[in-house]
């Protein structure tokens, strides 16, 4: 086996798109942009990105807050955290990604 082969890595999982969150019986669209990787020190998938700014999603949640997180490809649960300067939270989950 090369040098090369023994140190590549799988490329990271992605998806950039449309999304719902669902928080407190509510169903609200957004744009994802959204990352993940197998980590293999703890056997798990994390994946993480950022919510595209919602007026709508500022009334509702809170960093810190778990919501369900949707997209046309799966769906699991995340927990928001940091707002940007731009008004968009980021959100983090392991586990079965919703892309």
């Amino acid at each position: 086996m090369s040098d090369a082969a023994a140190t590549s890595h799988e490329p990271e999982e992605r998806y950039d798109g449309p999304a719902h969150v669902r928080v407190d019986g509510h169903r609200l669209g957004v744009a994802v942009r959204l990352r993940g990787r197998f980590e293999p020190i703890d056997g798990l998938f994390h994946w993480w990105g950022r919510l595209d700014r919602s007026d709508d999603l500022d009334g509702l949640v809170r960093s810190g807050a778990t919501v369900g997180l949707e997209t046309p490809h799966g769906a699991a649960d995340g927990r928001l955290s940091d707002v940007d300067p731009w008004g968009r939270f980021r959100i983090a989950g392991t586990g079965r990604p919703p892309f």
